[in-house]
């Protein structure tokens, strides 16, 4: 104890002196306070409103044409209920979980390498005139909670028409405390953290939003099982119109997505949002070549799926690569994606009912892998410090792998207990009547 006490007046002295020398510096050689940027803060206002118009109702439109006419509402009602849910646990304890650099426990060295203190706790720290860099830290908030919001919503995808809503939710929570907080912790929080201090670059959500959702909804649907009848009865979109408006509203709202996280309206923004629509034009025109070419016709629905296969992909590189290298991510991913979903999941026989993983999953994957070698100086990238692509591959391939190992056993884990506890699936009349009036009493298409 006396040692301990011994070692704090040292501290307070050395604090003290440091102090007074910085004030006997001349002001020009002091380093300045953050200041509030008003350019600054207007963009993140319009991308924090446009990530999540990405949710509701971009995603839910697009999800909800894809299933039959008896989901369409159950498929609304889940994206609405994560937006409200993950809202209020972002609120309670999940951004300190996921930004937060104190450690959560004196005793447990380095613990914020893998997951945020409790420092924001219910956000009693944030007031309207505490910044986060050059913009208020509640807009850093909400613009990190859309993020939150919209993760997991991707999931929905893989186990549409046959989980129930209250294991939906309670999967949804857990899977937030679990496995999405230490996962952006890792990688977004800075200085100490994992996948930062290796210099990963992931800057919109490569590992983050796409890998991560990716591989819980392959394990959801391999959980819960297939839908009855998949695939022998045919389950075509009840409203493909639905669904190009939600992917028309996800194409806008992802330059708030990619552009915004600069978190300041300058260069590194627009270069974002200009390799972000290079990357998705060519994966819609990819796509719809690949379609043309086999089937003798584009479709619509495959045109729109091809662009979010685009959209994935170019969202961890969206920072660090040029023109090039987005047009090169943008046509690799959408033809990996194509095949994932479409021969792969057909050979493996596994009920990914919307291809969440098969776009985000394995989109995010060939994103964030491509983002290392196309962040390359020589091939138009533009980073700070390039550390050689060998090197960079490595840390790249390795956020990868955690992330996949991380999200995938941890979500199999909580459905399992889940589906001991609570159950998972609904029952078969259910699933045959349509969730729409089984679990929510209403009917959400009238033909």
């Amino acid at each position: 104890m006396k040692t301990y006490l011994y070692s704090r007046r040292i501290a307070a002295a050395g604090k003290a002196a440091l102090a007074m020398a910085c004030l006997a510096l001349p002001a020009a050689a002091q380093t300045p306070a953050p200041a509030l940027n008003t350019g600054d803060t207007a963009w993140m206002l319009t991308s924090t409103a446009l990530v999540l118009f990405m949710t509701i109702p971009g995603l839910a439109l697009f999800y909800g044409g894809l299933v039959r006419s008896k989901n369409v509402l159950s498929v609304l009602m889940q994206c609405f209920g994560i937006t409200a849910m993950v809202t209020v646990l972002w609120g309670l304890y999940a951004y300190t979980f996921s930004f937060a650099t104190d450690n959560m426990a004196a005793n447990v060295k380095n613990l914020n390498t893998f997951i945020g203190g409790l420092s924001g706790l219910f956000l009693a720290h944030c007031k309207a005139d505490t910044l986060h860099g050059t913009i208020p830290e509640s807009v850093f908030i909400c613009f990190q909670l859309t993020f939150a919001i919209i993760t997991p919503a991707l999931i929905c995808g893989a186990y549409a028409d046959r989980m129930k809503f209250s294991a939906m939710m309670l999967f949804t929570a857990l899977w937030l405390t679990l496995v999405y907080a230490p996962i952006c912790h890792m990688a977004w929080s800075g200085p100490g953290a994992l996948y930062f201090d290796w210099g990963v670059l992931d800057y919109a959500g490569g590992t983050v939003v796409h890998i991560n959702a990716g591989i819980a909804a392959l394990v959801s649907c391999l959980v819960l099982g297939k839908r009855r009848g998949y695939p022998d009865t045919p389950m075509p979109p009840h409203n493909l119109t639905m669904t190009v408006t939600g992917a028309c509203m996800l194409w806008v709202g992802w330059f708030g997505f990619n552009a915004g996280s600069a978190v300041a309206a300058n260069g590194d923004a627009g270069m974002a949002m200009l390799v972000t629509q290079l990357a998705t034009a060519m994966a819609a025109m990819t796509w719809m070549a690949i379609e043309w070419v086999k089937h003798g016709k584009p479709s619509a629905l495959g045109t729109v799926t091809g662009a979010v296969a685009g959209l994935v992909a170019i969202t961890p590189a969206s920072g660090s690569c040029g023109p090039m290298g987005a047009f090169v991510i943008g046509f690799a991913a959408s033809a990996v994606c194509f095949v994932a979903a479409t021969s792969v999941k057909r050979f493996f026989g596994y009920d990914d009912s919307l291809d969440a993983f098969g776009v985000h999953g394995v989109g995010g994957t060939v994103g964030a892998l491509l983002t290392g070698i196309f962040a390359a100086p020589a091939l138009g990238g533009h980073v700070a410090t390039y550390p050689g692509m060998g090197t960079q591959m490595i840390y790249q391939t390795l956020a990868v792998v955690i992330t996949l190992v991380w999200s995938g056993v941890l979500s199999y884990i909580i459905l399992k207990v889940l589906d001991a506890v609570i159950g998972l699936r609904v029952n078969a009349e259910e699933e045959t009547e349509g969730l729409d009036s089984t679990l929510h009493g209403e009917t959400g298409y009238i033909l």
